[in-house]
């Protein structure tokens, strides 16, 4: 498990590395191998979380996936209800979805282990959707949460205690969702965000940083392929300055940074030394800390980009850290 699949020597191409086709229309062929698990709501299973998807949007074919500890349908629990984690799933805007083994997998153990509901959202992909849309299926799917009848939510989740909480890519789509629902909080009400948890957020730009250079031919997320997905999921003619990938891009960061910290949210940012990405999560957790924003730091020295799929000792970790984070 440790011994990563995806690598990449220096002279290969990007779209091999990744296994997709760029086609005119803009749109994908998608050839990367990608196991998908079924959700199961069977209690008679020998499972510790039930499972199940709710439509957020049928047009946009967008679906959220309920991850639902076991124990806390037994009727000796006195009714306790539980922090609810929307979690939006890594691969950089283009590749994967909810129900992909991997992310359904850790989205099981983090129910188990943090005892928490996980609701995973399953947004549209670029480019056949650019962002922002999978921005707006972050806000869709938390309005969802909000209104939605469904007894796994309104029957076990505590609605004040909501977290948005993303790996990768999603961990971008989780920061972006976040920056709009603290203009208005009200809108979401009676959910309730206590904070966000960024695990290797993938931001961009167009100047290098340090370990974008030193990691530029990482074998597992060398740094043209970081390119290209950007290319992908930006806005066709865009830049990677855009507020859509540069942290520093755009108006009235400061002003949410404010609010964020106005609002009590807290924010846990984890990241390796290994990731080319690591400037860049680093200089969102100095950008936060300048307004004062309450900020966790995991920093481990060793691991690269996506380690918590490959080795089980990296994933208890992080989900050891997300309890302690919600607790």
């Amino acid at each position: 498990m440790a011994n990563q699949t995806w690598t990449l020597p220096p002279t290969t191409d990007p779209y091999q590395f990744l296994k997709i086709h760029h086609n005119p229309n803009d749109t994908l062929t998608r050839n990367l191998e990608d196991p998908h698990t079924s959700p199961s709501s069977d209690t008679t299973l020998p499972i510790s979380v039930l499972t199940k998807d709710l439509t957020i949007n049928n047009s946009n074919q967008t679906r959220l996936r309920l991850f639902l500890p076991k124990k806390a349908t037994v009727s000796n629990q006195n009714n306790k209800l539980l922090p609810l984690i929307v979690f939006f799933h890594g691969s950089g805007f283009i590749l994967l979805s909810a129900a992909s083994t991997m992310f359904h997998d850790f989205c099981v153990e983090m129910a188990d282990t943090v005892e928490a509901v996980v609701a995973s959202v399953d947004y549209r992909l670029a480019p056949e959707n650019r962002l922002p849309a999978a921005y707006d299926d972050a806000m869709e799917a938390l309005s969802l949460i909000r209104s939605s009848e469904d007894e796994w939510l309104t029957k076990y989740v505590d609605y004040s205690k909501c977290y948005l909480m993303g790996n990768s890519a999603g961990a971008t789509i989780a920061y972006h969702a976040g920056l709009r629902v603290v203009e208005n909080v009200k809108d979401l009400e009676p959910l309730k965000i206590q904070g966000l948890i960024l695990r290797q957020p993938f931001f961009g730009g167009t100047q290098r940083t340090e370990s974008e250079l030193r990691l530029e031919n990482d074998p597992v997320f060398p740094l043209r392929v970081g390119d290209l997905m950007w290319e992908l999921a930006l806005p066709i003619g865009v830049e990677r300055d855009h507020e859509y990938s540069n942290l520093t891009a755009g108006s009235g960061l400061n002003e949410k940074f404010e609010k964020i910290k106005g609002q009590g949210w807290k924010v846990l940012v984890s990241m390796n030394g290994g990731d080319p990405l690591v400037d860049r999560n680093k200089e969102l957790v100095k950008l936060m800390e300048e307004k004062d924003v309450e900020v966790v730091v995991d920093y481990q020295e060793e691991g690269f980009h996506g380690v918590e799929f490959f080795e089980v000792s990296k994933a208890k970790n992080l989900i050891g850290l997300v309890k302690a984070f919600v607790s």
